[in-house]
């Protein structure tokens, strides 16, 4: 669906006839959503939406102006103050949407008088052609325009900042966006069958009774009639208390706030604190002790360990010098044992001479290139270079321990600080026993109004089931007393049906909600851009109530939102109900952006706008969408048309001309 065209003439502050262009395709080639209309406050805006829901709707529509006036009253409240008694007020809306897979245009035509004869305006409405009226149309305009925007959804559709803000601010939706939800998710229809089907048994009842009969029956229908009145006032009872608990609860959790955050807990905790204190204090000196014990060995040594690693180099060296002087005197030995032995053997004196000469020259060779050039100094041994193997190596065993026990000295010094800090933070005695008092106080308070809840919700399952009891005393007596078969089938079959509907109209909310909660959550964290405040949104199937979690599943209050939060989350609220309604409808909205700060309007602008429908009626003042938030919307080709409502104070008319502010 999409509105092409609203005509005013004579209607509200709108002198003569004047013409607005909604139409969100500019050429062929280009569409852009957003249809924009400024005007100061008191200058048409909401009776341009006022315009649009009584043309849709007539006699039916929620206008903003109306209250408990009659509609006869009403519409002669809109007529423009100075037209004249023969000139007509007339209201023209011209929308098209989709039938039979091709698109339709119809012209809705209201029109009517100073004091409309027998109360009510003239319909017509006009086909493709705009020159013949469709008479059959016009008969049964109510439950045709229910088909395309049925009244219970318009109100997600065509709404103003005042029901954002009565959103935002409620804990459970008012009762216009309930029945919204109602009608989205399809329960008014299970609720209207199951009142239809208590008619038709009823009906048969008297039917079929005889006159004894049905003076018993009629004392059964009015105890019911009671019990269900007393159920009722008890409900509206228990939703009052209810409030109160959700009040008294939020009371009592701030208590347990100021409770923690300034020091009541940890006073409540003291003396567990400090015997915590004491402990660590006792292993922290006993690790202290330890370490002593450690500075008593060996220990000490570390202070000159890189003398001790010179030490351990310097007799190695030395050590190996020995033993290759020992080698030497072992093969020089060996050598002259050679010769002998040799020279037994007769060799010729030049061949015995170049072997001597050889094995002098290698012993010299292997002397020389193995004896360590420094001095020696030390003159250690094999059984004093041990012992110093075995003191670098306690050392390093002792420095290992020596590091983890000042580890965990350091551990437990960092515990005792913070335990000591935790002590000073808690509060004084007095101020202690102040809060704890607000605690006790709003615990109270919240305990006693919850067992009023629970008495009250007790009560209503008694009348419930007495309600019950009558129902099955009064079909049993009508059953027995039938006279007709086909009669008491039809009661029979009734009875299922309503039960067969309450569980279907349950289990339909389940399955409605369950998809509305995701929407809803998608969209607040798509409008908020911030990912880790809300990780789930539950809404109540009862009172359709939002719940807020966090990524670990516990609850985020709702009052912990800011007020721009919240306005965020109502208008996620109303975008996901739009959503889910499966409808390609157009939306306006008046006094689109409230009381919210510049981020938070920034991403109404950016991200809200221009993705909310294929069609977006913005009717704004220019402190709302500004000079900034205006050339942002240009810069993204988001704006199709721009209109401006000049009012003239002295005239006390509107005039609408194209353009913005700017």
């Amino acid at each position: 669906m999409i509105f092409l065209e609203l005509v005013l003439q004579n209607f509200g502050p709108y002198a003569g006839k004047q013409i607005i262009n909604l139409n969100p395709q500019i050429d062929e080639d280009n569409t852009r959503p957003i249809i924009l209309l400024g005007g100061m406050n008191g200058g048409g805006k909401t009776t341009l939406m006022d315009a649009i829901r009584l043309a849709l709707y007539g006699q039916r529509a929620q206008c903003s102006t109306r209250g408990n006036l009659s509609y006869s009253d009403f519409l002669t409240q809109c007529v423009n103050s100075k037209s004249t008694p023969t000139e007509k007020t007339r209201i023209e809306l011209v929308f098209e949407h989709i039938e039979e897979d091709r698109p339709i245009k119809y012209r809705v035509v209201r029109t009517w008088e100073k004091n409309p004869k027998d109360g009510k305006d003239h319909l017509g409405i006009l086909g493709d052609d705009e020159t013949w009226p469709i008479d059959s149309l016009v008969n049964i305009w109510d439950e045709y325009i229910e088909n395309i925007l049925p009244i219970g959804i318009s109100n997600l559709f065509l709404f103003d900042g005042e029901q954002v803000k009565e959103l935002a601010e409620q804990e459970i939706p008012p009762p216009i966006v309930v029945d919204a939800i109602n009608g989205l998710l399809g329960l008014e229809l299970a609720d209207k069958l199951a009142i239809d089907l208590e008619i038709l048994v009823n009906r048969k009842r008297r039917e079929f009774a005889d006159t004894k009969d049905l003076a018993k029956l009629e004392v059964i229908e009015t105890r019911i009639h009671e019990k269900q009145e007393e159920y009722k006032n008890n409900q509206i009872k228990l939703e009052d208390i209810n409030t109160q608990v959700t009040e008294l609860e939020k009371i009592h959790e701030e208590a347990l706030d100021r409770f923690v955050n300034e020091g009541g807990k940890i006073a409540a905790e003291r003396s567990q604190l400090e015997q915590q204190r004491e402990e660590k204090i006792k292993v922290a000196n006993n690790v202290r002790e330890s370490l002593c014990e450690l500075a008593a060995d060996v220990l000490p040594l570390a202070l000159i360990s890189p003398l001790l690693s010179q030490v351990q180099r310097q007799g190695e060296k030395e050590l190996k010098t020995q033993q290759i002087q020992l080698a030497k005197d072992v093969l020089i030995a060996r050598d002259e044992r050679l010769l002998n032995w040799l020279q037994q053997l007769n060799l010729e004196t030049n061949k015995l001479t170049n072997i001597q000469s050889f094995l002098a020259e290698d012993i010299n060779n292997l002397y020389t290139n193995n004896l360590s050039t420094e001095n020696t100094w030390l003159n250690g041994d094999e059984e004093s270079l041990s012992l110093l193997d075995n003191i670098t190596y306690r050392l390093q065993v002792s420095q290992n321990n020596a590091q983890k026990q000042l580890d965990e000295l350091t551990n437990y010094e960092e515990e005792i600080l913070t335990l000591e800090r935790q002590v000073q933070t808690a509060a004084a005695p007095e101020e202690y026993t102040k809060l704890q008092k607000a605690v006790k106080e709003a615990q109270t308070e919240f305990n006693k109004i919850k067992s009023q809840s629970d008495i009250m919700t007790q009560k209503l399952i008694e009348l419930d089931t007495e309600t019950k009891k009558l129902r099955q005393e009064l079909n049993e007596y009508t059953v027995d007393n039938l006279k007709y078969q086909n009669s008491e089938h039809i009661i029979d079959s009734a009875l299922k049906v309503q039960q067969t509907l309450k569980v279907f109209r349950e289990r339909l909310t389940l399955r409605k909600l369950n998809k509305l909660e995701e929407e809803v959550k998608n969209c607040f964290l798509y409008l908020l851009h911030k990912s880790d405040l809300v990780h789930r949104i539950a809404i109540d199937s009862k009172t359709f109530g939002l719940s807020l979690y966090d990524l670990n599943g516990k609850p985020v209050p709702k009052h912990r939102l800011s007020a721009g939060e919240k306005q965020l989350l109502a208008i996620a609220f109303l975008w996901g109900l739009a959503k889910v309604s499966g409808r390609r409808l157009p939306i306006a909205i008046d006094t689109p952006l409230g009381r919210l700060d510049s981020s938070h309007r920034n991403n109404l602008v950016e991200r809200y706008f221009p993705s909310a429908s294929h069609q977006v009626i913005l009717l704004s003042t220019d402190t709302e969408i500004g000079k900034k938030e205006y050339q942002n919307l240009q810069e993204t080709e988001a704006i199709a048309r721009e209109y401006l409502l000049q009012y003239n104070s002295g005239k006390r008319e509107t005039t609408i001309k194209p353009g913005y502010f700017w």
